[in-house]
């Protein structure tokens, strides 16, 4: 179908006004259809909203890729509409343990799509950094509050990471500054690091 059949079909069984100039922007990426839209184009398309969008990184997206409303998933959470709708906007995650393994289920997200899609990354990255180069023990707590993984695990991981980094540091000579330093490291060198830690972390939980 070309853009303007696209357009023709939102407005024809849908009633919405779409150009096909609008249509093209949503094919190239440069503009983004809204949840009414993306529904209307589905069905216009003959296919699932998830088939539309790219791998889905947001809970909007993650919700949409599973057809579900707002409606539906608050109630499945025990939230109101509203106060979830409000978790959507912000990219914050405000629920407890309970419902953040229940929006696991729902959306069918792993452990770390769920950090990112709750915009956790920076935080997970921090705790991790900081059990790495000090007591880990102590913060097996604050991760397992902020991940949705069993606490057992979550410690075995956070044991072998600690264990893996002191490991390194000792023998590894082009390591002239200490973990702790590396973590500090202000622009690219800093950053590569921090994600290197998150990324060992989900490898070694087996996500």
């Amino acid at each position: 179908m070309a853009p303007g059949h696209v357009a023709y079909g939102l407005g024809a069984q849908y009633g919405l006004r779409i150009t096909a100039e609008t249509v093209m922007a949503w094919e190239r990426g440069t503009a983004l259809p809204g949840e009414r839209e993306l529904m209307a184009l589905a069905g216009v398309l003959w296919c699932a909203p998830g088939e539309l969008l790219a791998a889905a990184s947001t809970l909007r997206e993650h919700r949409l890729a599973r057809d579900l409303s707002v409606d539906d998933l608050a109630r499945t959470l025990g939230m109101t509409a509203s106060a979830y709708q409000r978790v959507e906007e912000s990219g914050r995650w405000r629920g407890n343990e309970r419902q953040a393994a229940a929006l696991c289920e729902a959306l069918d997200m792993s452990a770390a799509q769920f950090i990112t899609a709750t915009g956790r990354n920076e935080e997970l990255a921090d705790l991790l950094t900081r059990a790495v180069t000090t007591r880990w023990q102590a913060y097996v707590r604050p991760v397992d509050k902020l991940v949705p993984l069993d606490r057992v695990l979550v410690q075995d991981v956070l044991e072998q990471l600690h264990a893996d980094y002191q490991s390194l540091m000792v023998s590894t000579l082009s390591w002239n500054t200490t973990v702790r330093d590396r973590a500090g490291t202000a622009g690219e060198e800093g950053r590569e690091f921090l994600d290197r830690v998150v990324e060992e972390f989900w490898r070694t939980a087996g996500i």
